[in-house]
């Protein structure tokens, strides 16, 4: 039995997956028998434990006073990561928090697969930071040095879209030029692959890619766009101080729609500038509703709302998002235009950065035989139809949209250390 894994540590969801004895990847049920878990923790404060995935979500809906973490990822090779956050009497930095997360994992896929696993392939997006080799080098020596604090002696590192590209390859019977498109939580990659079955019984692909590229957009970007739309008007985005002389500050409000920033507005200081913010607006009633918000500590509860309306809209045309807290309620409607609205500018870069993956391969869009397609925000309608729009005659293959990564790179974990 093998003592390697492939982990796909994601900005919303991760995974982990081996190979078994005959060859056939499969993941490893990390939570209630299933293959998902939420890449988000929280401390309580009641029973000083640590809870994981699903379970932390519930901890913290249900009204358990803590704290939560969430979208860990987005943080590595950015400015936030030498930022600490104090939870009760002690103060941790990113990285520990990231590595604890790591740890549960590991342990958890362990007592699934009945063996230590110390060899490990982890996915990786093709930018962790857009533009900046140097800060995207950083990123993953980060989360390399937080995977092997956790045990992992062996640690490699494959490109997402790429272990998503080898789990397709299992299902084609001929050659196929495809294009990889992984949305993810944090990030968008791309990749143009060479696939066959006779390809895929070659340890080394390198030759078999053509180009790839990525850009830090994801779902997590979808919810603040559409949060900042639809909901930060509701608390007075927009709408000017009492002399007319100039609108509100953004900074708070974008702040509040970004999970990993959330944190920051809880301390007295920010209290303090929303306070002043509102003794000075046109519309004192709107703060009042985000500094109420913001003292009870709502924000990643309200921003998973906006998440629930933005999946909610990938299978029907309107959405009534009702939202109830302390001097709070929030009843807005949202329809399928206006979500393609407010993601607009970011589906027109991820469509500028396929374009750059065609033009780095050599290749025009009409030489795509299939699109295959990774990651939950490949269910968007303004991401599908953009992508119809650009590769009218490619085949739409659509994969475990959460596993396909981790049963990739289990693959690869095989090759590498099997």
């Amino acid at each position: 039995m093998t003592s390697a894994c492939g982990l796909d540590f994601g900005t919303s969801n991760s995974t982990m997956g081996v190979v078994g004895a005959g060859g056939t990847p499969r993941l490893l049920p990390l939570e209630g028998g299933r293959e998902t878990i939420p890449s988000v923790l929280f401390f309580s404060f009641e029973d000083g434990g640590v809870h994981f995935g699903r379970q932390a979500v519930a901890e913290y809906v249900s009204g358990v006073e803590g704290r939560l973490m969430r979208s860990l990822k987005s943080v590595l090779g950015s400015a936030l990561i030498g930022d600490t956050t104090r939870i009760r009497a002690r103060r941790y930095d990113f990285l520990e928090i990231l590595g604890l997360f790591v740890a549960e994992l590991k342990r958890r896929g362990e007592a699934a697969h009945g063996r230590e696993l110390d060899s490990v392939v982890v996915g990786r997006p093709v930018q962790f930071v857009d533009e900046d080799p140097k800060a995207d080098a950083e990123a993953q020596q980060q989360l390399e040095n937080a995977v092997r604090a956790q045990g992992f002696r062996q640690i490699a590192f494959q490109f997402e879209p790429i272990a998503a590209a080898l789990d397709y390859e299992r299902q084609v019977s001929a050659e196929r030029l495809a294009l990889i498109v992984d949305l993810g939580g944090g990030t968008s990659d791309f990749s143009v692959v060479r696939v066959s079955p006779e390809r895929a019984k070659a340890a080394d692909r390198s030759g078999d890619i053509l180009a790839t590229a990525g850009v830090h957009i994801g779902g997590t970007d979808f919810d603040r766009l559409l949060a900042m739309k639809k909901v930060m008007p509701e608390l007075g985005l927009g709408t000017e101080t009492r002399d007319g002389k100039r609108f509100l500050p953004v900074a708070p409000y974008h702040d509040f729609a970004t999970w990993h920033r959330i944190n920051r507005l809880y301390g007295e200081a920010s209290l303090r500038d929303l306070r002043e913010t509102r003794r000075e607006a046109a519309r004192p009633d709107l703060v009042e509703r985000f500094i109420a918000l913001v003292e009870d500590r709502q924000g990643h509860r309200l921003i998973g709302a906006v998440e629930e309306a933005k999946i909610a809209l990938s299978s029907q045309e309107n959405y009534r998002l009702e939202f109830e807290a302390r001097h709070a309620r929030l009843d807005v409607e949202v329809s399928v235009g206006e979500l393609t609205e407010a993601l607009q500018g970011a589906v027109e870069r991820i469509a500028a950065t396929i374009g750059e993956t065609l033009r780095r391969a050599g290749i025009a869009a009409g030489q795509i035989d299939s699109l295959m397609l990774t990651g939950g925000s490949t269910q968007l309608p303004v991401i599908v139809a953009r992508l119809r729009a650009m590769f009218p005659e490619a085949e739409m293959v659509r994969t475990d949209v959460l596993g396909s990564v981790g049963l990739g790179l289990a693959m690869d974990a095989a090759r590498k250390f099997g």
